[in-house]
C-alpha cells in the first residue's frame, strides 16, 4: 500500500492511544504546560510509516487539560479568555528556527523554553533509533543534523519544519500557520538544483511526501469542523525589496496540492495588478480540482490597508494569513484576529423596530444605523478586558518577541457578517417606505415580525423583485460602502487590553448561521431561521445573473479601511472548468477582481449532483471537498447544516 492510500485510508491511526495526567496545584501555568509537553513527548511512540521520507505523527489522540474545570472557572472570573485561551492563528519565525537549529534557539530561551526544546531533540533521537531499526538509513541521516542544526538540504529543512509545526499543536496551539512558505524555504530548493543534489521530479516527490505529512494528524487538531485547523501556506506576494516572491517552489506547491486532492496545507495566493495572468491560471488550475482554494489576498489593497491602520511598512508587506483570512504579521504579530464580531443584520433589525417608525427620511434613519453600530462595537470592546492565554514555552522560543508580553502588534480583528442581507434590507426600507412609499412602516414591521405569514404580498416583491447587492447596481451597492464605512469608523482610535488597535474586516466565520439565528425574517426576504450568505457574498436568494456583476458590486467598498480580511466567495458548477479556454476565463475573472481593488476572492467548484449523492451515500465520496468559510473540508465529514449551506449557494458560469 503506499503512502498515500495508508494515509487516505486512515491505517495510521492504529497507532493512537489516549494519555492521562495529573497535574499538582501548586504548580504555575507555565510550569505545568512544561510539565505536560515533556510527558506527553516522553509518551508519543515513534511510527515511521511505510515509504515515507518526512516523518513524525501524533500517536496520542488527546492533549489533558492543565487546569480542571473549577480552575477554569477562577480564571474565568478574572480574565477574557479567547476561545480555547492558547495562542493561535500566529506566524512564528520557522525561517530562523529551521536555519539555525534548536540548539541555537536554546540558548537564548528561558528555563521552559530549554525544557521543551531538549524534549522535542529527546523525542527525535527516538525517532533516529526507530530508522535505524527499520534500516532508514536516509532519515537517520537527515535526523542527525534537524531539528538540533540548522537545515543545509531542501529535505532537510521539510523536516525540521514538520517537527517544529508538529511540536506545536502537541503543546496545545492551535491554527498554527505555515507562513510565506515560498519565501523562507525556496533558498534550500535552489541551492539543491544548483549542486545537482536532487532534481526537480524528485524534489517534486519530496514536496508530495511533506504535504501528506499535514494530513496525517488533522482530524485531531481543534476547530469547528474537520477541516477547520488552520494550516494556511501563503505563496507569492512582495518580498521587503519589493519583488515578486512567486517561484519555482511556489508552483510546486500548487502541483502538490493537484496531485493529492487533500484539504490541507490550505493555498493562499498573494497578488497584485502586477500579477501575470499565467499566476491566475494556475491557480485556476487547483480551483478546477475543487479543493476549494488557492485564495487569493491583493497585496496592492491590503499592504496600504495594513500601514494606514499603524503597521510599518516593512511588517505590512510581509503579511501572511491566518487560519482562515485574517491578515497576521509573521515573526511579531500577535494579533487576535477573530475576537468578535458585528452582525450587519441585527443592527437593521434594531433600527426596523426601534427607530423606522420616527424616521422621517432614508438618510434620518441611516443615521440611527451609525449610532447602532456604534453601540454595538462598544459592546463588543468593552466586553474585552483583561485578555489571558495559557504561556506556551515553545511559541515563544519561535517569535522574535516576548509573547507573553504580547508582540509588537497587538491588534483585534472583528468580523463584519451578513452585509448582502443587510444591504439589500436597506434597499427594500429605501425603494418601499420612504422613495415609492408603497410599503408602509408599520406594514413592513408586521411582516418581518410574523416571517411574512402578514402581508404576505409583501415577501415576493422584496425577496425576488427588489434590486440585491452583487447585480452592480450603484444605488444598492452604496449601502454595502456605507455600513462598511460606519463599521470601519466605529472601530477607528479605540485601543484594546494590549495596547493594540481594532481592525473591522468582511469576514464571518461560522457567524453566517450563528448571527442569522438571532434575528427572525428580514426586510429583504429572508425568512426565518435562513442563513445569511458566508462572508463577503451576495444574498443565497439574490438573482444574479453572472459572477461579473458580482465583482463589480463587491469591489466597491473601501476595503484599505476594513481590512481585518474577509473574501468575495464565488462558487462555480465544475462544469465550467471543461477545458484550457475555462480556465483562461476563470483566471481573468480573478485578475479582473484584483483590478478592480478587490481585497480578497476565493472559489468553490461544485456540482450539486455529487452533494446530493453524498449525503445518501458518504461512503462514495470520501474526497469530495468544498469551500466552508475560510476553510476547505471534505463534504461527509461535516454536520448537515453546512452541506445544506453550501447546497444553496450561487452557482456561477462563464
Amino acid at each position: 500500500m503506499s503512502l498515500y492510500n495508508y494515509i487516505l485510508n486512515k491505517e495510521h491511526h492504529k497507532f493512537r492511544k489516549n494519555i492521562s495526567l495529573e497535574f499538582d496545584k501548586n504548580m504555575s501555568p507555565i510550569e505545568r504546560m512544561t510539565y505536560r509537553f515533556e510527558e506527553l513527548s516522553k509518551a508519543e511512540t515513534p511510527v515511521i510509516l511505510p515509504e515515507e521520507q518526512i516523518c513524525f505523527i501524533r500517536t496520542i489522540k488527546n492533549i489533558p487539560d492543565i487546569f480542571s474545570e473549577e480552575e477554569w472557572a477562577e480564571i474565568k472570573s478574572k480574565h477574557f479568555i479567547h476561545e480555547l485561551g492558547y495562542f493561535s492563528n500566529l506566524s512564528p519565525n520557522y525561517e530562523d528556527a529551521i536555519k539555525v537549529g534548536l540548539l541555537a534557539k536554546r540558548e537564548a530561551a528561558d528555563e521552559y523554553g530549554k525544557r521543551v526544546i531538549d524534549a522535542i531533540l529527546a523525542l527525535t533521537e527516538r525517532y533516529k533509533e526507530e530508522a535505524k531499526k527499520q534500516g532508514r538509513d536516509d532519515i537517520v541521516k537527515v535526523l542527525d543534523v534537524v531539528p538540533a542544526k540548522g537545515a543545509t538540504t531542501f529535505r532537510e529543512a521539510l523536516q525540521s519544519f514538520r517537527i517544529i509545526h508538529y511540536s506545536l499543536w502537541l503543546e496545545g496551539n492551535y491554527h498554527n500557520t505555515v507562513g510565506r512558505f515560498d519565501k523562507y524555504m525556496y533558498p534550500y530548493l535552489k541551492a539543491d538544483l544548483d549542486k545537482g543534489i536532487i532534481t526537480e521530479e524528485e524534489a517534486q516527490t519530496l514536496l508530495d511526501d511533506f504535504f501528506l505529512s499535514f494530513n496525517k494528524d488533522s482530524d485531531l487538531y481543534v476547530g469547528v469542523q474537520q477541516g477547520d485547523n488552520g494550516q494556511s501556506m501563503v505563496l507569492g506576494g512582495l518580498d521587503e525589496n519589493g519583488n515578486e516572491v512567486f517561484n519555482l517552489l511556489s508552483k510546486m506547491c500548487l502541483i502538490s496540492s493537484n496531485n493529492l486532492l487533500m484539504i490541507d496545507p490550505k493555498i493562499n495566493l498573494r497578488v497584485s495588478k502586477n500579477t501575470p495572468l499565467e499566476i491566475y491560471e494556475l491557480g485556476s488550475q487547483l480551483t478546477k480540482a475543487g479543493l476549494g482554494f488557492p485564495q487569493y489576498s491583493n497585496d496592492d489593497v491590503v499592504i496600504d490597508g495594513l500601514t494606514k491602520l499603524g503597521y510599518e511598512y516593512k511588517d505590512a508587506i510581509d503579511y501572511a494569513i491566518a487560519a482562515c483570512w485574517e491578515f497576521i504579521i509573521p515573526k511579531v504579530g500577535a494579533d487576535v484576529a477573530n475576537i468578535g464580531a458585528l452582525s450587519f443584520p441585527k443592527i437593521v433589525d434594531i433600527c426596523l423596530h426601534k427607530h423606522l417608525e420616527n424616521a422621517e427620511t432614508f438618510e434620518a434613519f441611516m443615521e440611527k444605523v451609525k449610532e447602532e453600530i456604534n453601540i454595538e462595537c462598544d459592546n463588543i470592546c468593552n466586553g474585552i478586558k483583561d485578555l489571558w492565554f495559557i504561556p506556551s514555552p515553545f511559541m515563544n522560543v519561535l517569535m522574535d518577541c516576548n509573547i507573553y508580553e504580547g508582540g509588537k502588534y497587538n491588534y483585534f480583528g472583528i468580523h463584519g457578517t451578513g452585509i448582502a442581507t443587510a444591504t439589500d434590507s436597506l434597499e427594500v426600507i429605501k425603494k418601499y417606505v420612504f422613495d415609492e412609499k408603497t410599503i408602509s412602516k408599520k406594514d413592513l414591521i408586521e411582516a418581518v415580525d410574523s416571517d411574512f405569514e402578514k402581508h404576505e404580498e409583501i415577501l415576493p416583491i422584496v425577496r425576488y423583485n427588489t434590486p440585491k447587492f452583487g447585480q452592480n447596481i450603484d444605488e444598492v451597492d452604496a449601502h454595502a460602502v456605507k455600513l462598511l464605512d460606519l463599521f470601519s469608523d466605529a472601530l477607528e482610535g479605540r485601543v484594546n487590553c494590549r495596547g493594540g488597535k481594532f481592525r473591522a474586516g468582511t469576514g464571518s466565520a461560522m457567524f453566517y448561521l450563528w448571527h442569522a439565528n438571532d434575528i427572525g425574517a428580514s426586510p429583504d426576504g429572508r425568512r426565518k431561521g435562513e442563513p445569511f450568505g458566508t462572508n463577503f457574498s451576495a444574498s443565497l436568494f439574490a438573482k444574479i445573473d453572472g459572477p461579473v456583476s458580482v465583482i463589480k458590486s463587491f469591489s466597491k467598498p473601501h476595503f484599505s479601511k476594513a481590512i481585518n480580511g474577509g473574501p468575495l466567495t464565488l462558487e462555480f458548477h465544475n462544469s465550467m472548468f471543461t477545458d484550457e479556454d475555462c480556465i483562461q476565463k476563470v483566471a481573468m475573472l480573478v485578475k479582473a477582481y484584483v483590478d478592480m481593488g478587490g481585497h480578497q476572492l476565493q472559489l468553490n467548484a461544485v456540482n450539486m449532483d455529487k452533494m446530493v449523492d453524498a449525503q445518501l451515500h458518504p461512503e462514495n465520496h470520501r474526497q469530495l471537498v468544498v469551500r466552508i468559510w475560510g476553510w476547505s473540508a471534505y463534504f461527509v465529514e461535516l454536520d448537515k447544516e453546512y452541506q445544506d449551506h453550501v447546497m444553496r449557494r450561487q452557482e456561477y458560469t462563464i
